[in-house]
This record gives structure tokens, C-alpha cells and sequence, in this order.
């Protein structure tokens, strides 16, 4: 989820094409699933080691990678790179050349992070929840949403071909048009949105995040979210405080079903 203010907290969306096989135009934040290839930029990623960002997720192995994608999905469907120059910490320019050679797979991540001498500071990212897609989805996710704020300049635009629109909105405009069906929300997607819109401003979410309570070890303390999982912050009832389900249980699509149902407004 790419946060900025103006003045007010906003967050990047964009709409599904109506081809998709998954979330056919459903309104959702950038992402998707992590390449082979998002391992070899791992070299390239500093503030955390695999071993303490694989420790975030509760895993053994393979918490970079699962950064690096965010990064790279980020930068191919929103043309936002959350990338920085290795020598200055400065971010780095989203060069729309190599944003359309990602998603010719005519270069990789680490090559475009080698060849303009940048690297991805993984701090940038915070880890916000867990969510897997439901029994007989076409499709299916173990995905983890980070939060990270959009660098200056970067505007972000859909990429016109799995997306086809993009807009930086209020979480509560989104909510709000969600249910006055004008836009499709999935559930992860839903309950996220409300979660920010606890929030007036980029900061605030981000600071909430950086002050996550943590068990040893570095996992983040999480309560359930719907159907879903998320880091535990300020409002969320501390009784319910508990450690990320891995693998998360399979649950039937009727218990989304019921958690859409109710809402959140």
C-alpha cells in the first residue's frame, strides 16, 4: 500500500482489467506474485538481512525476496519505484524505459537496480498483514501487504494493460464508493482500506507501524483481520494479540462471503 498526503492520507489504486482471471475489475493496491528472479536482487537490499526479514513473516528463509517483489510489482504496475541511489540514499528516479522493460521481460530487478547503482532500503517497506485467497478461487495467494510511502514526484500511473485506471484516494472515499457499488473491493482490500482510514496522515500509519510490539526474534505481534491476519495497532484490542499463522487455514469462500457482507463502514 503506497501512502502520501495531500494534505490528508491517501493511498494508490488501481483497477483490474475485466480480463483478469483473478479479481477481474476489482479496485486493489499494486502487487502480485514473487519471480524466481526477485531472488538475485536480494544482494542489493540493505536496513535488514534475510534472516531478520524472514523473521518478520515468521519464516525461514526468504523474507528479502518477498520485499523485492513488492518493490518490483510496485514499479511495474504503478510505475512507482521505491528504490535508492547507493551512494546518497536519495530515491531514485522511476524511468519509465526500464519500468517498460520489466514488463517485457527484457530485464530483471537486480539488473536494473545493478546497472543504475541503487539499492532498496527493505525498512522502506513495513509489514502490515497476511492474507490468503479462499478455496476455488481461480487463483490462488499466500501474499503479505507491506506499507511504504511514495517517494516525492513519483505520481504513479496504472500500466494499461493488467491495470487500466489508477487513482490516489482517501480510504474512506474508497469505502464510501465501495458501498455505493462504484467500485469492487475484495476483501483484503477492504479491510485495509479501513484500517487506514483510522489514520489522518501518512506519518501516523507509518510511525504506528515502526512502534509494532515484537515477540523475540522480530516477529510483529498480529490479531486477525476478517479472515486475514495484521500487525496489532493503536485501537485493536490487545486480548486478541497472537503470532502470524503459518500456513494460514484454508476457509471457506462463504466466510468471505459474510465478512463482505456485514462491511466495515
Amino acid at each position: 500500500m503506497l501512502l502520501r498526503d495531500a494534505p490528508e492520507l491517501e493511498v494508490f489504486v488501481l483497477e483490474r482489467t475485466p480480463r483478469a482471471v483473478f479479481g477481474p475489475g476489482a479496485t486493489v493496491f499494486p502487487g502480485g506474485a514473487v519471480d524466481p528472479g526477485d531472488a538475485d536482487a536480494v544482494g542489493a537490499v540493505v536496513g535488514l538481512d534475510d534472516a531478520a526479514a524472514s523473521a518478520e513473516h515468521g519464516l525461514a528463509t526468504g523474507g528479502l525476496s518477498l520485499r523485492v517483489a513488492a518493490v518490483r510489482e510496485c514499479f511495474e504496475e504503478a510505475g512507482i519505484l521505491l528504490a535508492r541511489d547507493a551512494a546518497s540514499r536519495a530515491p531514485a528516479d522511476a524511468k519509465v524505459e526500464w519500468r517498460d522493460a520489466l514488463n517485457a521481460g527484457h530485464a530483471t530487478m537486480a539488473h536494473v537496480l545493478t546497472t543504475e547503482g541503487l539499492v532498496i532500503d527493505a525498512c522502506d517497506l513495513r509489514i502490515f498483514a497476511h492474507w490468503l485467497t479462499p478455496v476455488g478461487a481461480p487463483r490462488r495467494y499466500d501474499t503479505w501487504f507491506f506499507v511504504a510511502a511514495a517517494p516525492d514526484g513519483h505520481a504513479g500511473v496504472h500500466d494499461d494493460v493488467e491495470l487500466v485506471a489508477s487513482d490516489w484516494v482517501r480510504p474512506i472515499v474508497a469505502l464510501e464508493r465501495h458501498s455505493r457499488s462504484e467500485i469492487d473491493l475484495v476483501l483484503p482490500t477492504l479491510r485495509s482500506l479501513a484500517t487506514l482510514a483510522r489514520f489522518d496522515h501518512a506519518s501516523e500509519v507509518l510511525a504506528a507501524l515502526d512502534a509494532v510490539p515484537r515477540h523475540p526474534g522480530g516477529r510483529p505481534v498480529v490479531v486477525p483481520d476478517g479472515t486475514g491476519e495484521r500487525v496489532l495497532l493503536p485501537g485493536d484490542d490487545p486480548a486478541l494479540a497472537s503470532t502470524w499463522t503459518i500456513p494460514l487455514p484454508d476457509l471457506d469462500p462463504r466466510a468471505e462471503a459474510r465478512f463482505l457482507s456485514e462491511g466495515v463502514l
